[in-house]
């Protein structure tokens, strides 16, 4: 029992020695409403499929903060977005813009959707050839069922070995 006590009172140590400050609500209400929707139109570098609006990598947390520098140093929003694309790329860009560098973005996966579909439809044809090529003709048929012993001179009844001498 007193083990218990003592893990219990370990434990609470350790979760408040591991607690991190809350982050500061900010100064400005308006200027953090402004960083936000400027951190929608940004992709987190490191989740890749968040915005740095919703991540909560390191990385993401550092970019709000430039964000919110730069709207404090009084940039327009076009000047902050076009920092973020010469130091990150287009990448950085929730919605990147169409160009050369970028088409595999729009591109890719209507590329490998169609490869796929071309793979299933060549697939599907293989397999209707292979069951064309397995059915019998009426002459392969009637030879199966002669060798059978079903076919049509032993009036379908099979061939019944004989036993003892001829008959």
């Amino acid at each position: 029992m007193k083990h218990r006590y003592l893990l219990l009172v370990l434990s609470l140590v350790a979760s408040v020695a591991l607690a991190k400050e809350a982050p500061p609500a900010s100064d400005d209400p308006k200027t953090e409403a402004h960083m936000m929707r400027l951190a929608e139109k940004l992709r987190c570098l490191v989740c890749q499929n968040q915005t740095i609006a919703d991540s909560n990598a390191e990385l993401a947390v550092d970019l709000r903060r430039q964000v919110k520098e730069q709207i404090k140093a009084g940039k327009s929003d076009a000047q902050i977005m076009d920092y973020m694309v010469q130091r990150y790329g287009d990448f950085v860009l929730y919605q990147p813009p169409f160009k050369l560098t970028t088409a595999l973005l729009w591109i890719g996966p209507f590329v490998l959707l169609g490869a796929g579909l071309a793979l299933l439809f060549r697939r599907l044809l293989r397999r209707r050839a292979a069951q064309d090529e397995a059915e019998l003709g009426s002459e392969e048929r009637r030879l199966v069922e002669q060798v059978l012993g079903a076919g049509p001179q032993s009036g379908g009844a099979k061939n019944e070995p004989r036993k003892g001498g001829a008959s």
